[in-house]
């Protein structure tokens, strides 16, 4: 884990509310691993305290992309940062996704900005294992598919590709889903995890899952971000330390 001043080289903007941000930091981009995320002092005197988790969304040579909205005064500021300044950036942390196992199509289900961490799971399997993404949002807006390959889409409004949610799409896709041996990796709104949990439990399919939450220290001091656990030997987890991500199956969505 390092703090590390890691200077912004180029600021994208997706839509209305949704940008990309690339950074060089050659310390962090040759040990991050996908899942993994960055805590972020956005602003040292507006928020001279708590710094901002933010998911890595790609890693390309030095450089780290970091894909998030703008939901408040901090990631206003963030959105509108000079090129060449700093982040002040602590990381990496928390526990990945186990890219590891007997699976040979690895299926990604996201909802929204639950995209934002899958092009960098997508350049880690591309070449060792097949790669199903399948991409839902309310409407078109919503629904991102920056560097993700194979994408089937949904929108709730029907703007783009299915009318429905993402886990309905999945529902009509389980015959092509079944027939060979999957392993699913998701991040997206609680209504939909929680509709995705449901759905892998019934089908028997192994799931992991990227959690968010409101997370100050990022390392497990604070313990400001507990989350229920299903098993035995804890009855609760901290997302920052034992994830983000988890087994759906192991953690209450």
């Amino acid at each position: 884990m390092f703090i590390i001043n890691s200077p912004i080289e180029e600021i994208l903007k997706f839509n209305h509310s949704i940008y990309l941000l690339k950074v060089y930091s050659p310390e962090l981009a040759s040990i991050i691993k996908p899942g993994q995320f960055l805590n972020i002092r956005v602003a040292e005197r507006v928020f001279p305290l708590l710094r901002r988790p933010f998911s890595v969304c790609d890693v390309e040579g030095d450089h780290l992309f970091l894909m998030f909205n703008i939901l408040g005064e901090g990631t206003s500021i963030l959105a509108h940062k000079p090129i060449g300044s700093d982040l002040d950036i602590l990381g990496p942390l928390g526990n990945g996704f186990n890219l590891d196992g007997d699976y040979e199509t690895a299926v990604i289900v996201a909802g929204g900005l639950g995209a934002a961490p899958f092009p960098f799971v997508t350049r880690a399997l591309n070449g060792k294992k097949n790669i199903l993404s399948f991409i839902g949002g309310r409407t078109k807006d919503d629904v991102i598919t920056y560097n993700l390959i194979n994408v089937e889409k949904a929108s709730d409004d029907g703007s783009l590709g299915f009318k429905g949610n993402v886990v309905q799409l999945l529902e009509k896709n389980l015959g092509q889903l079944k027939s060979q041996k999957i392993k699913i990796f998701a991040c997206g709104p609680t209504a939909m995890l929680r509709a995705l949990k449901d759905f892998c439990i019934k089908h028997n399919i192994d799931c992991q899952v990227s959690t968010e939450c409101a997370m100050a220290c990022g390392f497990g001091i604070c313990q400001g971000c507990p989350i229920e656990s299903t098993t035995e030997s804890d009855k609760y987890l901290l997302v920052c330390k034992d994830g983000p991500v988890f087994n759906i199956k192991d953690v209450v969505i």
